[in-house]
């Protein structure tokens, strides 16, 4: 299996893709709006991923945060309401909105679940600081450490009781770079005691079965690479301070904060600890540079990816039912 989760360019696999997929045999796939139409389509092909994979349980990851990250959308799905109005709710009302961020959640899984989407990026873990970037902003789950990961909780248990499972990100923490790391590499200068906040909500969060790390600098851990290419960073921060047993990926290797070839980014990312180099692109060439630079997956992160993928299930809920219940809820912030 190819440590890895790939992209797909269109809403139907091409043949290409297919024979590309069939012998790579990637870890899972991750799905965006270019890869969604409706819901008959969107069934169809996530069918064919786990046909082609051979894997009922394989991961199809997508993004569907509510608010502005959303690949699902109207007029054929709903949209959800963003990290904030939870967090807004919570100043009046902390049990009201943990539980409306717990049924928002577990509408969001049995939304995904129906069209065969097993795995959410969600919740966003990060703490935004004054003067920070504005990519997080409404996606963060509030200011405080201890809310932060109250809600994200929330979210997780819900996602898992609706049929997915979440990725917690960006991990350790993306809420103080004052750039976007989609476009260039953020700088976070703050010493190891203030980071101890920013890490807070993961630690309280890490039995999470997938989380996702960050393309940020810390120099008070490590100078000379972002989390997400950082041994240090990922053995001593993630995997020891925070205490993250689970399945541990990469941010989106295609983002400009990294920098050389998209298959050397996948080797130094997986070469760091990452059990699975993320590229979304969806772009064959990509994807073929990203496995001609892979070897397979190692025992360790197998083993993660059986676990985490043991705890999805068929889900059960109303949606309209789960969904008033939140909206009724966050009518009080």
């Amino acid at each position: 299996m190819l440590p890895a989760i790939l992209g797909l360019s269109g809403p139907f696999l091409t043949d290409d893709e297919r024979a590309f997929f069939r012998a790579a045999d990637p870890a899972g796939f991750i799905l965006f709006a270019r890869n969604v139409a409706d819901r008959a389509q969107l069934r169809a092909l996530t069918d064919s991923l786990r046909d082609l994979s051979g894997r009922d349980d394989v991961p199809i990851l997508i993004d569907q945060e509510g608010g502005r990250v959303a690949r699902m959308g109207p007029p054929e799905w709903p949209p959800f309401p963003a990290g904030a109005r939870f967090a807004a709710l919570y100043e009046k009302a902390p049990m009201s909105a943990i539980e409306a961020a717990r049924a928002n959640a577990r509408a969001l899984a049995l939304m995904l679940a129906e069209v065969g989407i097993n795995v959410d990026c969600l919740p966003v873990l990060d703490v935004p600081r004054a003067g920070a970037h504005g990519v997080i902003g409404d996606r963060a789950l509030g200011h405080e450490p201890m809310r932060i990961a109250a809600l994200g909780r929330a979210m997780l248990e819900g996602l898992e009781a609706g049929g997915c499972i979440g990725v917690m990100k960006h991990c350790p923490g993306h809420g103080r770079a004052g750039a976007d790391s989609h476009k260039e590499l953020p700088v976070v200068t703050a010493d190891a005691e203030a980071l101890d906040a920013d890490i807070a909500p993961f630690h309280a969060c890490r039995s999470a079965p997938m989380a996702m790390t960050a393309h940020v600098l810390y120099p008070a851990w490590d100078a000379e690479r972002p989390a997400t290419l950082s041994p240090t960073i990922i053995a001593e921060v993630i995997r020891g301070r925070i205490g993250f047993e689970g399945l541990l990926m990469s941010d989106d290797l295609a983002m400009s904060a990294l920098a050389g070839p998209v298959g050397a980014r996948a080797a130094d990312a997986v070469n760091a600890g990452c059990d699975v180099a993320l590229a979304c692109s969806g772009d064959l060439g990509d994807n073929e540079a990203v496995a001609g630079a892979l070897g397979g997956m190692s025992d360790a992160a197998r083993d993660r990816l059986s676990a985490a993928m043991a705890r999805t299930g068929s889900g059960s809920g109303d949606f309209a039912a789960l969904a008033a219940k939140r909206d009724a809820l966050l009518a009080y912030a």
